[in-house]
């Protein structure tokens, strides 16, 4: 019993179990126009999702629970911060932001798909597969362009309510958006045909050494 728990409660799984607890509260900081708070609150999930990982890997505490409740974590505070940014987006008074909402829309629906192969994986009995170098590039992209816009972006940028000339003009935050969004889906077709095989009971074999 001792010794389920000491894996259950490793430093690790309670940073992700942290990062899962931070959403509810960033989210009512958001939606009360506390924007530094939700910024700070924001960034110090990211930077919890490094120290994660690292200490995992350092203390050798990686887990089964670890590597569920990670992505978990990750994908709940993508699709919140992506859905905080349609619901600005889409009652802002400028046409053009009310216009791109829709955009984030992409992200929920994408980490919603994972979601669902990840939950059919599972239910399989097999581990879900683990994030490549486009899903971790596809995630700090999406961090970084979340900041910029928490920063500048045009009505919702911290610095930008106290300095009116420091914000991204609209084809920047186009740009941005666009580029994480093309990460995001170039990340998820590379999931698809492993989680595929999974799913068809067809994963590749390890070559056998003679």
């Amino acid at each position: 019993m001792l010794s389920g728990a000491k894996k259950i409660f490793t430093i690790p799984n309670m940073i992700s179990f942290f990062r899962i607890l931070l959403i509810p509260v960033f989210t009512w900081a958001y939606l009360e126009d506390r924007m530094v708070l939700a910024l700070v609150l924001v960034a110090l999930s990211g930077i919890s999702d490094k120290l994660d990982g690292t200490i995992a890997r350092r203390t050798n505490s990686i887990s089964d629970l670890g590597k569920m409740l990670d992505p978990v974590a990750d994908k709940l505070t993508q699709m919140t911060l992506a859905a905080l940014m349609f619901v600005r987006f889409h009652g802002s008074e400028d046409v053009w932001m009310r216009r791109f909402a829709w955009v984030f829309l992409l992200f929920i629906g994408k980490e919603v798909l994972l979601l669902l192969f990840a939950l059919v994986v599972l239910l399989l009995g097999k581990r879900p597969v683990a994030a490549e170098i486009w899903g971790k590039a596809a995630t700090v992209a999406f961090y970084v362009v979340m900041l910029l816009l928490f920063l500048a972006g045009p009505g919702v940028g911290v610095v930008t309510q106290w300095v009116k000339w420091f914000v991204l003009p609209p084809w920047a935050v186009q740009a941005l958006v666009v580029i994480s969004v093309a990460l995001t889906f170039i990340a998820f077709f590379s999931y698809v045909p492993d989680t595929a095989r999974q799913i068809l009971g067809k994963e590749k074999k390890e070559p056998v050494d003679n």
